[in-house]
């Protein structure tokens, strides 16, 4: 069950920052690499309100191939507002990601992970209720500072956050903004450079993070035909 109000929201994430996390670690044979997005009616401004509709997409990729999908649409559980994002989309990820028949050894999200005020955002989050590795992607810090890294692809520098190294800046392409990556559930900072590395291409974005986001906004078109 996730938690239904910001208290009980703040001491999960406080006992999930101290929790032992399992260690995961690509390995030689090909990784299944899932993402997840959730997108919101075109229009919508500011933080949102709970009820508003939504539409998550899953997926999972084989190097280039998408080999498992999954679209639902939904409601967001409360408003938009830092550090609780679980509240308001964290049932919506679980489930489009539990539809999918193939289980993904590492999933992409945005959102973050020890960037947060009580270092468990919802990448870390959503891992430990899935028991899945994750990885967070975003376009900014929620809280974390650094400068930005020299303009090659695969140039990083750290995040930090009260001293403490919690993600990275990452070029995924020369020329354009850096992302933010942050470890998740069970995944190094290393291991998750890794594998948004190898799942970028030529593009800014990871190929399954595009992949979903385009579903879900595909889904969310259809609906308001």
């Amino acid at each position: 069950m996730w938690p239904a109000d910001s208290d009980s929201l703040a001491a999960a994430q406080r006992e999930l920052a101290k929790a032992v996390q399992p260690r995961w670690l690509p390995g030689e044979a090909p990784v299944r690499v899932g993402g997840c997005w959730v997108c919101f009616p075109r229009g919508l401004t500011g933080r949102g309100a709970a009820g508003d509709p939504a539409w998550a997409a899953a997926v999972v990729l084989e190097g280039r191939k998408v080999v498992d999908r999954r679209v639902i649409e939904g409601q967001t559980g409360a408003p938009y507002v830092p550090g609780l994002l679980a509240l308001r989309m964290g049932p919506l990820m679980e489930e489009a990601v539990r539809g999918l028949d193939l289980r993904p050894d590492v999933l992409l999200l945005d959102a973050t992970g020890r960037d947060h005020p009580r270092r468990a955002g919802l990448a870390l989050h959503i891992g430990a209720v899935l028991e899945v590795p994750t990885i967070g992607i975003t376009h900014r810090p929620l809280l974390a500072e650094g400068v930005w890294p020299e303009d090659r692809r695969g140039a990083s520098s750290p995040l930090l956050l009260d001293d403490e190294v919690v993600g990275c800046w990452l070029r995924t392409r020369p020329g354009v903004r850096p992302l933010v990556v942050h470890p998740g559930w069970g995944v190094d900072l290393e291991s998750a450079v890794e594998v948004v590395k190898s799942t970028s291409g030529q593009r800014r974005t990871p190929e399954p993070l595009r992949v979903s986001r385009r579903l879900a906004r595909r889904a969310r078109t259809s609906a308001n035909r």
